[in-house]
């Protein structure tokens, strides 16, 4: 449709969309594009500055070390190291932290052991 306005050229008629008013707050996909952008994004932010917090914190202490009395035993160290817990599982503990193939030590041995 061309219309002709007075002094002026020739207009063009505006399309629409199959008669249709666009919606109010309906994304094109462009624009949901942008969104997922920009909530990756944001999330991206969010995970590094909670490194970068947890950093900042300070380096974690180290475990504490033990040293193996003669006739001392892996369950008397873990129950003297975790009074208040099951020995068993602290026997565990010591054994994963010092790479121990089973409950063998000898006096003078120093081990690491989990924080009481």
């Amino acid at each position: 449709m061309a219309t002709v306005a007075a002094g002026r050229g020739p207009k063009r008629a505006v399309a629409d969309s199959g008669g249709r008013c666009p919606r109010r707050g309906h994304l094109t996909r462009r624009g949901r594009l942008a969104v997922v952008v920009l909530a990756v994004l944001c999330a991206l932010v969010t995970v590094s500055l909670g490194r970068v917090a947890s950093q900042a914190a300070g380096p974690a202490r180290p475990l504490p070390r033990v040293t193996v009395r003669a006739g001392q035993t892996l369950w008397g160290v873990a129950s003297a190291v975790a009074p208040h817990r099951d020995p068993r599982a602290t026997v565990l503990e010591i054994e994963a932290l010092n790479h121990l193939a089973g409950d063998d030590v000898r006096a003078g041995q120093s081990l690491l052991v989990p924080r009481g």
